[in-house]
């Protein structure tokens, strides 16, 4: 017999942790959807960014593409105090020059920018926008928020997502056998049936990416003990000397200076040639240039991944002299201790740069499993109450709260997602702030989305919302189609990109045919007693 404790939980243990899950879930679930959804989309984020860069998507690399970047950079920045080039890849066709001046601010702010086509070397006028890199900084501090206070929001979710994880999992004593079981087209059994299958199948990373990330805001939420050792650099302090100091005791080399007191910089093809013998199947990712003028310039060359997670995917560099490509030093990533280690390796899981196209691709999968998890939780919470608001005969607000909440978080931030992408192809390439538009336009899309939800009802809205999403979605690589003709086949990360997009169509399409059906089904019945009634009427 169950019983009923002094809080009124009936049942024990599982069901106070059923309660906890609930409300858990319900209470940070509007936001972790969108946490979720945007982190899994920064798995892809350098895709994303070229894909709404089309200047960038001719651009195709050859042998001398580094040599050239380094011409450009002696012509664009010849008195910089140091120079920098982000080599092509395969998540990013284009090549991006930076520079300092002597006299610039510290930060990025003091760094200088250009895009290069990787085969001629002529510098492109690339369109401002922020790309995937908003969707990440999205992920974790939000927007127009100040960022401690949206770090504390986003780890106060991912706590909650925490709980929520173990709670489920103690809450549903036959999970494993849940897992097997999927019954569509039974109302709330169905997204029950989502909702374990989605959770059980991904429950490692779910409970990996969830964790990491609390890691990841660790200096934040518990910053009390790097204050009390650091109290004045606090968490720059504690990093700095994590780091240690890069590049302390490089040999000073002597060059004797040229007649007319310039220098000339070495050729870089022998350098790299030596770094891909050294890396083999690991290619260079940036070359950095320090003093590129000056007597004793520095030529680092950084490979493109690192070996161990343990390490957080640090990778290695080697160091030459400027003046003749002698090799000054090889630098490999320093052995930490286990605990440091296994910091580095949850974080690294969650942050993925290290990762391959396979990797990245089931992470990306598993992300929208989890992304899906949470839509069908709150989508449960509605389902699982429609037997008590058809006994009342009305919808209680709170409820009706809950169901514009669930439309607008979820089909609204899709379609958020779109509009920002539709944004980037129908504003003016020399609009002024327009990455900063970008980001407005897709507020105003989100915001639209919660006032269409109110303003019409639960089914409605969401038939309508996901049929607007396949509408954007699919005419967004179709829009492309004459510039891909014109100029050909962009690189692999565009076409993937585009691929995506279309399969976000189809889901859309999918899920508002599916909305559509009960509502078809309404409305023959009522033409069939109106039809009815007419011929009562007659008779």
């Amino acid at each position: 017999m169950s019983s009923v404790d002094e809080r009124g939980f009936r049942g024990g243990f599982r069901q106070s942790m059923a309660w906890l899950h609930t409300w858990t879930g319900l209470l940070v679930g509007w936001l972790l959807f969108a946490i979720f959804l945007t982190g899994t989309l920064s798995f892809y984020r350098d895709e994303i960014s070229v894909w709404m860069q089309p200047e960038l998507h001719a651009s195709r690399a050859d042998a001398h593409t580094p040599q050239r970047a380094l011409d450009q950079l002696a012509i664009l920045a010849p008195a910089a105090s140091s120079w920098s080039v982000d080599l092509p890849g395969e998540r990013n066709p284009g090549v991006r020059l930076s520079w300092r001046d002597p006299d610039a601010s510290s930060g990025r702010r003091g760094t200088s920018r250009a895009w290069m086509d990787a085969g001629s070397g002529a510098l492109l006028s690339v369109r401002e926008t922020r790309g995937g890199d908003f969707l990440y900084r999205f992920h974790f501090e939000l927007y127009a928020l100040e960022r401690g206070v949206a770090r504390w929001i986003v780890g106060f979710a991912t706590m909650f997502m925490l709980i929520a994880i173990v709670t489920g999992v103690v809450t549903h004593k036959k999970i494993f056998k849940d897992f097997f079981t999927f019954r569509p087209g039974k109302g709330q059994r169905s997204w029950l049936d989502a909702h374990n299958a989605t959770a059980v199948l991904a429950l490692p990373f779910h409970f990996m990416i969830t964790y990491s990330g609390l890691l990841l805001l660790m200096y934040q939420l518990m910053p009390w003990g790097i204050q009390a050792v650091y109290p004045q650099e606090g968490v720059r302090g504690y990093v700095s000397e994590l780091r240690g100091s890069r590049g302390a005791g490089q040999p000073e080399i002597a060059i004797d200076e040229g007649a007319d007191g310039s220098y000339a910089l070495a050729p870089v093809t022998p350098m790299l040639a030596y770094a891909a013998n050294l890396w083999p199947g690991v290619p260079v990712s940036r070359i950095s240039v320090e003093r590129p003028h000056g007597p004793a310039p520095v030529v680092e060359l950084r490979a493109a991944w690192g070996h161990s997670i343990f390490n957080r995917g640090a990778t290695e560099s080697l160091r030459f002299s400027g003046r003749d490509g002698q090799l000054l030093s090889h630098e490999e990533p320093e052995n930490t201790d286990v605990v440091r280690g296994l910091y580095n390796s949850f974080t690294a899981l969650h942050l993925l740069r290290f990762a391959g196209p396979w990797l990245r691709g089931l992470f990306f999968v598993a992300g929208l499993m989890g992304t899906i998890m949470v839509a069908s939780g709150l989508l449960l919470w509605v389902s699982k109450r429609e037997p008590q608001r058809k006994k009342l005969g009305s919808t209680p607000r709170g409820h009706r709260l809950v169901e514009v909440l669930n439309v607008a978080a979820v089909s609204g931030m899709v379609m958020a997602i779109a509009g920002y992408f539709w944004a980037n192809r129908m504003l003016g390439v020399e609009l002024t702030a327009r990455s900063l538009w970008e980001i407005r336009l897709f507020f105003i899309v989100w915001l639209l989305a919660l006032l269409h939800a109110a303003l019409r009802s639960y089914r409605r809205a969401w038939l309508e919302q996901w049929t607007i999403c396949a509408v954007m979605y699919a005419a967004l690589p179709l829009s492309y189609l004459p510039y891909w003709f014109a100029n050909g086949l962009p690189a692999w990360p565009v076409v993937a990109v585009a691929m995506v997009l279309l399969c976000s169509a189809m889901v859309s399409a999918l899920v508002a045919r599916k909305l559509s059906r009960p509502a078809l089904a309404s409305h023959r019945r009522s033409k069939r007693v109106t039809r009815a009634r007419a011929l009562e009427q007659q008779a």
